[in-house]
């Protein structure tokens, strides 16, 4: 795992798409759009209906190897309202074991405001924890430590002639944004408009690969 400095924290971005943070035990995520697939279905656009089970698995995976006790879903955990509902039972079974056996706390998205069901765990719109704020989607106002979700960033950058895209962070001095942690997400191209202007300049993508970070400037 590598590490990054952030408000004051060590923190560690994992290629997965998740942020660990050692100190607390705690694991953080963004973006899971549980049962996106079904909502699709509803109005005829067939997908196939795994992308909840892919997507639970993996954070499964990576709580055991974390050995995560804390886990903060940092909005848009399902793709609409209903989205828990529509989970299939075993999938149900599967998140609601994780709500149960760690301290699970749910940050509101606007895809799944309050009032809706998400299998256990607590529901805030924001916390501030250790002096991190932790919501959905960045305030560019917001001066303190911000951790954030929402814009699904991903870097595109060429390879040998070829294009790549990647999954994501974006670091600012005070903004930290997680890429979507779910299976079936798109993403926005880091330089979009939104997000620069979400965190401001200077601004760097970050890439963890195995025993480093890499980063790329956003341009300007």
């Amino acid at each position: 795992m590598v590490h990054l400095s952030f408000g004051g924290h060590d923190l560690m971005p994992l290629h997965q798409g998740a942020l660990f943070w050692p100190a607390r035990r705690a694991l953080l995520v963004a973006d899971l759009h549980l049962e996106k697939a079904s909502w699709f279905a509803r109005s005829g656009q067939m997908l196939p209906p795994y992308d909840s089970f892919a997507t639970l698995a993996d954070l499964i995976a990576l709580i055991d190897d974390t050995g995560a006790q804390e886990v903060w879903c940092l909005g848009d955990s399902f793709h609409d309202p209903e989205g828990c509902a529509r989970l299939p039972e075993r999938a149900q079974n599967m998140l609601r074991s994780l709500t149960a056996t760690t301290r699970w706390t749910w940050i509101t998205g606007n895809h799944d405001p309050h009032g809706v069901d998400r299998c256990g765990g607590g529901v805030v719109d924001e916390a501030v924890v250790d002096g991190l704020v932790l919501r959905h989607e960045a305030t560019a106002s917001e001066t303190r430590p911000e951790v954030s979700g929402h814009y699904h960033p991903k870097l595109r950058i060429r390879v040998r002639g070829k294009l790549v895209s990647r999954r994501c962070f974006v670091a600012a001095s005070h903004k930290l944004i997680l890429p979507a942690f779910g299976a079936l997400t798109g993403g926005l191209d880091v330089d979009h408009p939104e997000i620069v202007r979400a965190v401001g300049r200077p601004a760097q993508a970050l890439i963890p690969i195995e025993d480093r970070l890499l980063r790329f400037p956003l341009a300007a």
